[in-house]
């Protein structure tokens, strides 16, 4: 029997790459609720008192990106001197974009490999490899660790907004270490959180007094709630709970640390457990495969656990530059399939369109923005792009497809 333990983490909305991520897709849900046509590629950088924007866009759209800047970093709680050295009325906002090479947007517009097809007309807008995976271990069909560590700093964020512990902050990180046992997951080994906070909490500044009310009042406010419906759960008794090991984080956010878009890829995305291309999300339009393509991985993925056909599944999709087909697409199950992985590949293939145009068209990634009320993708920018239960993502929504791989698989075992 083979036993080992899994650790994922996440982090906060008030993380410097968070609050990055989540400028980058405001801005890209700003141009394409006025242009569908867009073409963004937009980083941001944070530091005290300071957020770039730069990076390449292509739109007809106009936006204010100070005030729309500002806005987000207000949201997020960055709004007065109590948050530390970064304020979202105060700091300075720097527009640096440029636009597309058109080298890269010829290759995009009209695909090498198109042959009257509309959809054939959409090249990849960047070579690459993509990676989606799902698993039974939860109802979202996502690893354990990953989905609690994400449980975990949205009820962080969660209490701090509204007030049930207000001695919180902006920044925060979680951790979640599982013990495996034949690739099951059997116990929560570790929860770890370190929460940005006040120097002092109802006139008590000592460290060690913090963290003892702070580890209790976490305890209570954020662990227990987020984990009550899992049938894994952690215990106090059997569950090593770690917080601020430092001892004190009282100086946090951009003024700790200086964040950057694109960073916190895996946070993103699985939380280590499946395999990453490399490519982040944050600040790309759809044409981009980095998003759009990773996002039908997942789909792909998704749809063949909840077709029963295998327990686990990871899919690899990679692409070509200007080219709208995929070069190739691979699926693995890790054993756990009801059919070889090469009829797995190959019923992929069958069933599912996965050139960009396709993609984009399917999941209406180009108009979701301007349809949900001018914001989207800065939602997902927080605390994961998949396993989504607060959202209501196209590429999570497998219900139909997974149906069809069934029935396919029956009449091709019946043939």
């Amino acid at each position: 029997m083979s036993r080992y333990v899994f650790t994922s983490e996440s982090v906060t909305e008030g993380h410097p790459d968070k609050i990055c991520d989540q400028v980058s897709d405001a801005v890209l849900d700003a141009l394409l609720s006025q242009d569908p046509a867009s073409r963004v590629a937009c980083e941001t950088v944070v530091n005290t008192g300071l957020c770039l924007l730069t990076g390449e866009v292509t739109t007809t759209a106009r936006i204010d990106f100070n005030t729309l800047v500002r806005g987000v970093i207000e949201e997020i709680g960055y709004s007065s001197a109590r948050a530390g050295g970064f304020d979202a009325h105060s700091c300075a906002v720097l527009v640096a974009l440029d636009q597309q090479s058109p080298d890269i947007a010829q290759g995009v517009d009209e695909a090498d490999d198109h042959d009257g097809d509309p959809l054939d007309r959409v090249g990849a807008g960047d070579q690459g490899i993509m990676f989606g995976y799902a698993c039974d271990e939860t109802p979202e069909l996502m690893p354990l660790p990953i989905s609690l560590a994400h449980r975990l700093a949205r009820q962080l964020s969660q209490v701090r907004h509204d007030g049930t512990l207000s001695y919180l902050l902006p920044d925060g990180k979680t951790q979640v270490s599982v013990v495996y046992e034949d690739d099951r997951p059997v116990a929560i080994d570790t929860i770890l959180i370190s929460t940005q906070h006040t120097s002092s909490i109802d006139g008590v500044s000592d460290a060690t007094l913090l963290r003892e009310r702070i580890a209790g009042d976490l305890w209570s406010h954020v662990v227990e709630p987020v984990s009550a419906d899992l049938n894994l759960r952690p215990s106090r008794e059997g569950t090593r709970f770690l917080v601020n090991p430092t001892g004190k984080f009282v100086v946090g956010g951009p003024q700790g640390d200086a964040g950057l878009t694109g960073r916190k890829i895996i946070v993103d995305t699985y939380g280590g457990y499946a395999r990453h291309g490399g490519g982040a999300f944050s600040g790309k339009d759809p044409t981009k495969v980095d998003r759009s393509a990773a996002y039908a991985a997942r789909h792909v993925a998704k749809a063949l656990v909840a077709s029963g056909l295998v327990r686990r599944a990871e899919v690899q999709l990679s692409y070509a530059i200007g080219v709208a087909r995929p070069v190739s697409i691979l699926v693995q199950s890790f054993g756990s399939g009801s059919i070889s992985d090469s009829d797995l590949t190959a019923l992929v293939q069958e069933h599912f369109d996965l050139r960009p145009g396709a993609i984009i068209e399917r999941f209406g990634l180009c108009d979701l923005p301007r349809q949900r009320g001018g914001r989207f993708y800065q939602d997902v920018a927080a605390y994961g792009h998949f396993g989504r239960s607060d959202l209501n993502l196209p590429w999570e929504d497998v219900e139909s497809i997974a149906a069809t791989l069934q029935q396919a698989t029956a009449s091709r075992v019946a043939a």
